[in-house]
């Protein structure tokens, strides 16, 4: 469900509550920081979209494009179908441009840094010309105090908010990514004029890059 103005002008006041407190549901009328990229992602879909390592429920497919695309993990996590479930991400299961959109959503540093430039380049095959990928990725700070908190909170609270604890880390992911690795494996796998554009309402925190298939 995309937000209205009203809902992005208490999100941002409220970021550093919302940033300790709410990981992945919605609470007390504010965004959780999962709606609130999935929300900053939308905007940026051209169409028919493959969304990467969709994680619980192939939510953003779902709930934020109606439907309209395909999501897959590696990870059977709760509410994915076989559909969902792939093997490899290095070899994505569809033909060459298949789709208008490829995200990856707060998650290319987990792909083993080898496999990096394959899953980049997979993304390059899919899309039709004309096609843009986006790739969320926190500051470098960001993400490395919110992995921790989040950490934190499931081992007091007894919860399972924490995706990377819930399947393992392997050897080769990482926290976060800089800006200089996201834009030189972009231009690697093809992709043009690549923007930032930064989460307003998370202050500036987090971000998203955008490239085009020319």
């Amino acid at each position: 469900m995309r937000r209205t103005i009203a809902r992005k002008i208490k999100d941002f006041v409220t970021f550093p509550l919302r940033a300790f407190t709410l990981f992945h549901e919605d609470r007390w009328g504010l965004s959780s920081l999962a709606s609130e990229r999935f929300d900053y992602v939308a905007a940026e879909v051209t169409g028919y979209c493959l969304d990467v390592g969709c994680g619980y429920g192939n939510r953003f497919v779902k709930e934020y494009l109606n439907g309209n695309g395909k999501g897959i993990d590696l990870f059977p996590y709760e509410g994915l179908t076989e559909e969902n479930v792939v093997p490899d991400l290095a070899h994505f299961p569809f033909a060459d441009e298949s789709f208008d959109s490829v995200t990856f959503i707060a998650n290319l540093n987990h792909a083993p840094e080898p496999q990096r430039d394959a899953e980049l380049a997979e993304a390059w095959r899919v899309l039709k010309p004309g096609g843009n990928i986006i790739l969320t990725m926190g500051l470098p700070i960001t993400e490395l105090i919110v992995h921790r908190v989040v950490w934190l909170y499931d081992r007091f609270f007894g919860t399972h908010v924490d995706m990377d604890s819930e399947r393992g880390m392997e050897e080769g992911e990482t926290y976060f990514l800089t800006e200089d690795e996201i834009r030189q494996r972009l231009a690697r796998a093809g992709f043009r004029r690549v923007t930032r554009k930064p989460f307003v309402t998370q202050w500036g925190m987090n971000r998203l890059y955008v490239g085009w298939k020319e």
